[in-house]
């Protein structure tokens, strides 16, 4: 039992320092932000970064980030969020009860920083691997209080003047509803270009929403190589004088830790850090970008046991199925990144983007 904690602690201590070695990309601290992305994990925690680590031969995403910090996931109303609140918090910077999107616990709205960046002329996207209308692209769109009021939601995205770019799944909540009303037809009578998948995409329209799916999209080993695709289109389309605000969620991490499938998760992790790769190159190429990494709240309670001396076997081992109140990782590369280090509570997170914001 010692031996396999120490091991766990050396591989945890080894992914940390990892973050901030030497191979990390250059941090471009003199210029001001124009365009934002802001990617989340659904799910990850340091645990399951690690097991993506183990798992390549080369260097991860998350390797490259010079600044690094962690952050703290209760919610209003528990000390173990969900993510409809622990996303509420990141979009909104309002502690919220758990079950609640885009509302403080009061049940009052409150606007995300989506919706902020909308008002100040930026263009704005969401893409998920869920339902669009799911907790965690939810709150940075809709008002609602419960998560699972899926078509209420979706006509929330569908009434939306803020957002110009939806990719995911839950084509259901728009076209098979019980109001009978066509949201798809109604968003296309509104601007709105739609598609059922990525091909053939005019990335020059104004309005675009893709709804690749009746449900949440396949997982990884059937939808491909989608996330990091759809998400090099959105970087396309959005890409402006004004700037942009991208929210990119890896959804189906927390899906793989909630069914406790190893397998699944490595899949994911390495889905979501081929997504990252593909931002960072864009904010290589275009250095007023900051790029943020981070989580809503663990899911699994993961550990890593056993792996062999040469580290070429992972045995991972989840304690539950549920969430945790592990903190989560935050990675921030681009200018100003220096402020997303340290510990934080994740409501930091909107308070921190929007204060630099203003002093854009």
């Amino acid at each position: 039992m010692k031996k396999h904690l120490t091991l766990f602690l050396l591989i945890i201590l080894t992914c940390l320092l990892s973050t901030s070695c030497s191979n990390s990309k250059s941090n471009n601290t003199t210029n001001k932000p124009k365009n934002i992305i802001l990617l989340i994990g659904d799910g990850m925690s340091i645990p399951q970064i690690c097991a993506s680590m183990l798992t390549q031969e080369s260097p991860t995403s998350f390797e490259q980030f010079p600044v690094t910090g962690l952050v703290k996931t209760h919610s209003k109303s528990h000390r173990i969020t969900d993510s409809a609140a622990g996303g509420t918090a990141i979009a909104t910077g309002h502690k919220t009860n758990n079950g609640m999107i885009g509302m403080n616990a009061d049940s009052i709205a409150v606007p995300s920083m989506l919706e902020i960046f909308s008002d100040r002329g930026m263009k704005t996207g969401v893409i998920a691997t869920s339902y669009i209308t799911h907790a965690t692209p939810a709150s940075f769109v809709a008002k609602n209080i419960n998560r699972n009021n899926y078509e209420e939601i979706a006509a929330d995205f569908a009434n939306s003047d803020k957002v110009d770019l939806l990719i995911g799944g839950g084509r259901n909540h728009f076209n098979k509803r019980k109001d009978n009303v066509n949201l798809i037809e109604k968003m296309q009578s509104d601007g709105w270009n739609y598609y059922d998948t990525l091909i053939n995409v005019d990335i020059s329209a104004n309005k675009i929403i893709i709804l690749a799916d009746n449900d949440h999209l396949p997982s990884y080993s059937m939808r491909g190589n989608f996330l990091p695709e759809a998400t090099s289109l959105a970087l396309r389309n959005l890409k402006n004088k004004n700037g942009f605000f991208l929210m990119v969620e890896g959804s189906q991490i927390d899906f793989a830790c909630h069914d406790k499938d190893s397998t699944y998760l490595i899949n994911e992790m390495n889905d979501f850090n081929n997504t990252i790769n593909v931002v960072l190159e864009f904010a290589e190429e275009n250095p007023n970008t900051l790029v943020i990494v981070t989580a809503d709240h663990e899911t699994g309670g993961l550990t890593i046991v056993d792996p062999d001396e040469n580290y070429t076997k992972t045995n991972l081992h989840f304690s539950n199925g549920s969430h945790t109140p592990l903190l989560v990782p935050i990675f921030a590369f681009g200018p100003e990144a220096n402020r997303f280090t340290g510990i934080m509570d994740n409501t930091d997170i909107f308070k921190k983007i929007i204060d630099l914001a203003n002093n854009i």
